[in-house]
């Protein structure tokens, strides 16, 4: 019994017409309890015959007491939807799993022999029964959907183990996780992603992990550097600014590089180290390097210092860097300065998460030239916010990504790869309307 609950509900081939089957007798079964006690005296004292039933229900008190049950059944449907839509969704899920199956073929059968009308006379007749039904279990669990699925090297192993596009987009859900077990494979959806935005306020960053929604962090002490891509009007900026904001009531220390001289640069009236001209900004990325390669000599030098731990056992603080429209400001640099740049860059994305220096990289679209020579790949965590293009998502998140990507109207939308190589739909956090952000990082910032 603790593996069948673990598991969740069995998948049966009768579930096709679940939500019917739900639907029919949940409500048949309201409407007799409201129903019968309006007339269960006149039940049990009648005798069992017709035109007395008859008489009796089409009279106007039994034509009354019907209204009222069949008002109390609608009410008692419209609680349920109300408040327990989630139960209902379920229903649906596992007929659209049922269904799946069935309309795949994922199962096999075999010939069995039709009883006649006269059981003791032969019958030619035969029909399909379904013989095996792949195991497939469904549970909710605190917002994720659980979806089990036993593995038997059969003919239909292959479709089995790559459930993600039809579970995506048949249950409207975005994949977690997708993990092999002995003789099974679970996928873990998110059921309601928009439901797990949070706001700005639930921003927090403790122990080298960013909470980004109720459900998702950004681990940098583990998984360092965030590359964040999106056009204008995809609500980067506000995130941009929401990711200073929370960084900012921590000990972390940051650096601002706005090249267009835009919504970043004008943090420079409320906290230090901001900077939109060109000279500047080449000259904080050179120093924000020497601070990381100087910090390495002097942690191994420290008392504490023991291998393999990073600069938060220690207690030194984090550092970063956002750096804004990065695209753009390399397209302004002569190629020597190009170059000395990006290996600058290369150095810090590669170096940083020992000493504790944290990249975050934001552009309309990463471009490869950019880049290059494998930098895209140590930005762990990814987002990609508003509408792109299928060759930016293939720029952002891999052109071999097997990912049906869908355009939402939300601002602050977009999709993240968060260093598992899983995407899954994204939200910003929500900025309430009147929300000054150069007032509070001032505050934050003194």
């Amino acid at each position: 019994m603790k593996t069948f609950r673990r598991r969740g509900k069995r998948i049966k081939e009768k579930d096709d017409s679940l939500v019917f089957q739900f639907i029919f007798f949940g409500l048949s079964g309201v409407w007799l309890v409201s129903f019968i006690p309006f007339h269960l005296s006149f039940l049990l004292s009648t005798t069992w015959q017709f035109d007395v039933f008859q008489a009796h229900f089409i009279s106007s008190y039994g034509l009354a007491t019907l209204l009222i049950s069949l008002a109390i059944t609608t009410g008692c449907a419209y609680i349920y939807y109300r408040y327990q839509y989630d139960k209902i969704k379920q229903i649906i899920h596992r007929q659209k799993l049922a269904k799946m199956i069935l309309e795949n073929g994922w199962y096999e059968t075999k010939q069995v022999t039709q009883e006649g009308f006269f059981k003791d006379i032969p019958s030619n007749k035969t029909k399909e029964k379904i013989s095996h039904f792949p195991k497939m279990y469904y549970r909710f669990e605190k917002g994720l959907l659980h979806i089990q699925v036993e593995i038997t090297l059969g003919k239909y192993q292959e479709p089995l183990l790559n459930l993600e596009k039809k579970l995506e987009s048949g249950l409207y859900c975005e994949l977690v996780s997708k993990e092999l077990h002995d003789s099974y494979v679970e996928y873990v959806l998110f059921y309601d992603m928009i439901a797990n935005r949070i706001s700005i306020e639930e921003v927090t960053a403790q122990n080298g992990c960013l909470k980004m929604m109720k459900s998702l962090y950004w681990e940098y002490d583990k998984l360092p550097h965030m590359l964040i891509a999106g056009g204008t009007g995809g609500g980067k900026t506000y995130f941009i600014l929401t990711l200073i904001e929370a960084l900012l009531k921590t000990d972390a220390k940051l650096y601002i590089l706005d090249p267009k001289n835009a919504d970043l640069a004008d943090l420079a009236t409320v906290m230090l180290d901001v900077y939109y001209k060109k000279e500047d900004m080449i000259t904080c990325i050179d120093q924000f390097y020497e601070a990381m390669m100087a910090r390495s000599e002097e942690m191994k030098q420290m008392p504490n210092y023991k291998t393999g731990e990073n600069y938060a056992y220690l207690g030194l603080s984090p550092h970063f860097l956002v750096f804004d429209e990065y695209v753009a400001f390399m397209e302004m640099l002569a190629s020597k300065e190009n170059t000395a740049v990006l290996t600058k860059l290369k150095q810090i994305v590669m170096l940083g998460r020992q000493a504790g220096f944290f990249l975050i990289l934001a552009c309309q679209r990463p471009d490869a030239k950019y880049l290059g020579d494998g930098i895209r790949d140590q930005f762990n965590f990814r987002v990609a916010l508003g509408r792109m293009s299928e060759l930016g998502y293939g720029m952002m998140f891999g052109s071999d990504v097997q990912k049906q990507f869908f355009l939402k109207q939300i601002k602050g939308r977009g999709y993240v790869d968060k260093g598992d190589n899983v995407i899954s739909e994204f939200y910003t956090p929500l900025v309430p309307k009147g929300h000054d952000f150069l007032k509070e990082i001032g505050k934050l910032a003194s």
